[in-house]
């Protein structure tokens, strides 16, 4: 031990610091090992899903042997080879086959799964099977299953004041109904899982997972095992976006079946086409309102039903359902309501979690009330927003009980209105109307409230795991996945500060059921702050403990000790970090701890809908300007102006590229992405050459993003920070609203593609 000299000034890479994410070079120079660039184990098979040709009917039992007979299949497995159950339900609560067995019900249903020393033979085995089905009628809309009551579960209501009467007495009273569309993932690495047997029954599973421990516990179901006999790794995913959270389950359970039966390792890699076709979406919508406000534009009672496409089984809508109720009013007040959430079963693919996971949809329902109030009273739907924000005049308490900050919602509006200039933008936009017969520039705003937690409680918790090496190199495994989204950065960043140290001395290692297990899924935009803290914890209890070596060696107290710049010092005693590192283990003091981390102060009763199930909210405000050819319906979007609460940003580059990649992909989803299904039941846009993803022509021409300054969170956050990975998502809304103002408030169905645009114009007269 020695008395180190001061180190030279180093750049701060702790809390704030604006740090690429850790693989961004690898990703560049194509360094990056995702699942199919692991190395193939001797002697690995492939394996490839037969999938039904029909939407819903009679399953006859299959026949196998045209598969078998193709050269190169080893195996072919269908529900009778299940040594386990037949059931991948993520939630427990309804049965979800793995493989069809009597009825299918939606097309692209796997039926069986092919294994073969190619993938070619493995693809070849799946086409030869002849599934005999006797075609039932098949369920396809929204509207269909409300009219036949066919519902995945019970009605979720929330409610409050005598909303009957209040929509009575109101002097106005209006009515609304519109759609909003599906939207396909499209991550950039389809589904995916290399399954490797070990010894005596165990089975590693390689998984482009969000929910390892989801993984584990489907792929054990299945084999009908223990838990600890799988363990399931993921050191990056090239995408997710909430499609990785439930149907990266069924996909390794599948490869798991595979490598148990064959006693070989199995690598079940979807095309795109296969992806798309068995894999679920975000849920599409139906709206239905009625509303009563006074002459002034303010609300005074709503009754809503919100009606989701959930697909043939239950999946995860249960909690899209829950979000989307709980974000009906999303910043706005309305002290007389009844909101009405239902989950319709249709014979497509299981819709599942998608970014924002139902609140987004939740969310689109204040915007047509407010557009159909701007109508009926003359107000512009600005004037009507601001009047109706919660908080101030108004109530800020939600319908389920927990309180809005209705200050900050006015602030991230306001400055988003200064920043974009609105009030000149706006004299501009009729000034070029008035002047052009047939283009026309529209304005849109939008502002934002989205609670941060998970909606089921048990879910909102995580462990970590931090080693110290004596030389004061640091290893670090948490229950988070990085799917490209910067969090694995930010929370070596959380452990850098509190040892003081470079990030760069930190290992950010694969995330492992093996390591840390029981973990909750990568999702609900609770990684970095459940994470965070678990590593937090367990990084605090070791520097506890090396403070403790540090003082009795220096005779100071242990609360002088500080660590910094890679030393630790107190008065005028200092030294390396690892040299203390290799103190603490000559005295035999432990470097290795767990963390762990459980969200506080948050409850919800299911029955009653009522509780505080969010840890805090996140907001945030957005203007958008197009331009809209009327002759066409096509337009552009030339401006968007944001600005973001992420409290404290741990990463300010990475909370920035979250936005800029949300608002695009919220965009998309608003505008482009189309979902479409024939009168059979069949997907038909199944890739890049059918469906529209949006590309650099539909980023807007001029961007500007600010995040919130001097704006910390209220909650005990991990420093302070904010969540930000599915909020700004909703922030594309006001492109929505932009479009609607182009077309004069008209009813505009989503995506507002621009056939739709042209169908509004024409309705609106605009």
């Amino acid at each position: 031990m020695t008395d180190a000299p001061p180190p030279p000034a180093a750049t701060r890479t702790g809390m704030g610091a604006a740090l690429r994410q850790d693989s961004a070079l690898q990703h560049a120079t194509g360094a990056a090992r995702f699942t199919d660039d692991l190395p193939e184990p001797p002697g690995t098979l492939h394996a490839a899903l037969a999938l039904s040709p029909v939407a819903h009917g009679r399953l006859a039992p299959l026949d196998l042997a045209p598969a078998r007979a193709v050269p190169g299949v080893v195996a072919v497995l269908g529900p009778a080879e299940v040594p386990g159950r037949n059931d991948i339900s993520p939630s427990g609560k309804a049965l979800e086959k793995l493989f069809a067995e009597g009825l299918v019900e939606h097309w692209g249903q796997p039926l069986a799964l092919v294994v073969a020393a190619t993938r070619d033979a493995a693809l070849a085995g799946a086409a030869a099977l002849r599934p005999e089905i006797a075609p039932l009628p098949p369920i396809l809309s929204i509207e269909a299953a409300l009219e036949t009551g066919a519902l995945l579960m019970p009605p979720q209501v929330i409610e409050r004041g005598g909303w009957q009467a209040a929509l009575e007495a109101a002097p106005l009273q209006l009515a609304g109904e519109f759609r909003c569309g599906g939207q396909e993932h499209f991550y950039l690495e389809g589904q995916i899982t290399l399954a490797v047997p070990g010894e005596d029954g165990d089975i590693t599973l390689h998984a482009s997972t969000q929910h390892p421990t989801e993984v584990q516990h489907i792929a054990s179901r299945v084999l009908g095992c223990d838990y600890n006999r799988v363990t399931v790794q993921c050191r990056r995913m090239g995408g997710g976006f909430g499609g990785k959270e439930s149907n990266a389950s069924w996909i390794a359970a599948a490869a798991a079946l595979a490598a148990r039966a064959t006693g070989r390792p199995v690598k079940l890699r979807l095309s795109r086409k296969a992806d798309m076709a068995a894999t679920g979406k975000r849920h599409p919508f139906l709206f239905r309102w009625r509303a009563g406000c006074d002459a002034e534009g303010r609300l005074l009672a709503l009754d809503a039903t919100l009606a989701a496409d959930g697909g043939h089984s239950l999946d995860l809508s249960a909690g899209v359902i829950f979000r989307a109720v709980t974000h009906a009013l999303n910043a706005y007040d309305v002290p007389a309501l009844r909101v009405t959430g239902l989950a319709c079963k249709t014979n497509t693919v299981s819709n599942t979690a998608f970014r924002g996971f139902g609140g987004p949809q939740g969310a689109l329902l204040m915007e047509d009330v407010l557009f159909s109030m701007a109508r009926a009273t003359g107000r512009p739907v600005d004037e009507l927003r601001e009047r109706n924000f919660a908080g101030g005049p108004n109530g800020a308490e939600t319908p389920y009980g927990q309180k809005l900050e209705g200050e900050l919602i006015r602030r991230v509006w306001a400055e988003a209105r200064q920043g974009a200039d609105w009030e000149r933008r706006r004299a501009a936009a009729e000034a070029f109307n008035a002047a052009h017969p047939t283009l026309r520039r529209g304005l849109g705003g939008f502002a934002l409230a989205f609670g941060i937690s998970f909606g089921i409680m048990a879910m909102n918790q995580a462990g970590a795991l931090v080693h110290v090496y004596t030389d004061g190199s640091i290893r670090l495994n948490h229950g988070g996945t990085e799917m490209g989204q910067g969090l694995f950065i930010k929370i070596a960043q959380v452990v850098a500060e509190v040892f003081g140290v470079e990030v760069e001395r930190i290992r950010i290692t694969a995330t492992s059921t093996a390591e840390v297990p029981n973990t909750a899924p990568t999702a609900a935009s609770t990684g970095s702050d459940l994470n965070g803290w678990a590593a937090h914890q367990a990084a605090g209890a070791i520097r506890a403990r090396m403070a403790g070596i540090a003082a009795t060696a220096w005779g100071v107290p242990e609360e002088e000790v500080i660590f910094a710049d890679g030393h630790v010092s107190a008065g005028n005693h200092r030294m390396r970090f690892g040299e203390l590192a290799q103190l603490c283990w000559a005295q035999r003091v432990s470097l290795s701890a767990t963390g762990f981390y459980r969200t506080p102060d948050i409850h919800w009763d299911p029955v009653a809908m009522r509780g505080h199930p969010f840890f805090y909210f996140s907001y945030g405000a957005a203007l958008a300007e197009v331009l809209v050819d009327t002759l066409t319906g096509e337009y552009r979007v030339l401006r968007a102006d944001l600005v973001q609460d992420c409290g404290r940003s741990l990463n300010p580059a990475i909370d920035r590229g979250q936005i800029e990649g949300a608002f695009l992909q919220g965009q998309g989803w608003l505008t482009c992405e189309e979902l479409w299904w024939d009168a059979d039941g069949r997907l038909r846009t199944l890739g890049p050459s059918t469906y529209k993803i949006p590309g650099s022509r539909e980023m807007p021409a001029e961007f500007n993003l600010r995040l919130l300054a001097d704006a910390p969170a209220r909650a005990n956050t991990i420093f302070r920070s904010k969540a930000v990975g599915e909020p700004p998502l909703l922030l594309a809304t006001c492109v929505w609203n932009a479009l609607r103002d182009a077309v004069g408030g008209a009813r505009l169905d989503l995506p507002a593609t621009p056939e739709r645009v042209l169908a509004a114009l024409r309705a609106g007269g605009a």
